[in-house]
């Protein structure tokens, strides 16, 4: 564990925070991993400064986290390794991670041309390097890849409504797999490439679904009162992680809530708790964060002084 409090204390001075962080407040950002086997989550490293969303890189060697638009690899002990090249995209959001054989990586980054919100998605070697641009149209926010590295999957706005799209990993032609009014979002591919899983708003209240590759046979995963967002699936694809707030955000997923990650059982369906209630939400897990055993994930919580 690496314990940091004096560093980067200045960056928020000098850089526009993406999360809903209250006026006059700074953030305190903490990594933690889970180990299922104990039960119990280690400190990885705690910073004053704001970052989101760690991978566990396929090679199990490094963790990948976003801060102020930028790509950071972070060693298991919580050392800065140093930026990952990202070339000429350098407005990167929480939206990333990599194909199942470790080599590309997958990248959601607004453009400084555009002043509205915005968010493309990139693919770039793993190791880095110039992003090639896959969608042509924003706002775009990828969430997964299925395990042939061919097709991805992202959420995305069209004429008002947020639904999950594919794409072909070459680029091309987006196919709009859901239509439900109200918001789908977090679209992950099981491992065995059977499932694609989604957060939907569908039924009135956040809930974790998954479909058909091709979007069809929805079938609703969890029935709760809390609000469900992001299943990260195991690599054993036998559970998933989730993200839950305590009380319902009807279809946002904001910062600084009281959250709590969640074990999801795909053949039952029953949800255990992993941690008790925390302050989180956006930036705490938007992304896939299993070690490649399927043992660990790693998570982010929060903290304002």
């Amino acid at each position: 564990m690496k314990n940091t409090y004096l560093v980067f204390i200045l960056c928020s001075f000098f850089f526009e925070v993406n999360a809903q962080i209250p006026e006059g407040k700074s953030v305190i950002s903490s990594l933690y991993v889970y180990d299922l086997s104990t039960g119990q989550s280690k400190l990885v490293t705690r910073e004053l400064r704001h970052f989101e969303a760690p991978n566990w890189s396929r090679d199990g060697q490094y963790f990948l986290i976003n801060a102020y638009g930028k790509l950071e690899k972070m060693s298991m002990t919580g050392d800065r390794m140093g930026y990952l090249n990202t070339g000429s995209v350098q407005d990167c959001n929480n939206d990333h991670g990599f194909s199942f054989d470790g080599k590309q990586l997958f990248i959601s980054s607004g453009k400084p041309n555009i002043k509205e919100h915005s968010s493309f998605i990139y693919k770039v070697a793993a190791t880095g390097g110039e992003p090639v641009q896959l969608t042509p149209n924003t706002p775009s926010y990828w969430h997964g890849v299925s395990p042939d590295g061919k097709t991805m999957v992202y959420c995305a706005a069209r004429n008002g409504n947020y639904d999950v799209y594919a794409m072909s990993t070459d680029g091309g032609e987006e196919k709009r797999l859901t239509t439900s009014e109200g918001l789908d979002d977090g679209p992950e591919y099981s491992p065995d490439g059977k499932y694609i899983y989604i957060n939907s708003f569908r039924t009135g209240h956040m809930q974790i679904w998954r479909m058909a590759p091709d979007g069809s046979n929805p079938e609703q995963m969890t029935f709760d009162e809390k609000s469900n967002w992001f299943a990260h699936i195991s690599p054993n694809n036998k559970v998933a992680t989730m993200i839950s707030y305590d009380e319902d955000q009807v279809q946002a997923h904001p910062f600084g809530k009281q959250v709590r990650i969640r074990l999801l059982d795909l053949q039952t369906k029953k949800i255990k708790d992993l941690t008790g209630p925390f302050y989180g939400g956006q930036g705490t897990i938007n992304v896939p964060s299993w070690n490649p055993e399927g043992t660990k994930f790693a998570y982010v919580k929060y903290e304002l002084f």
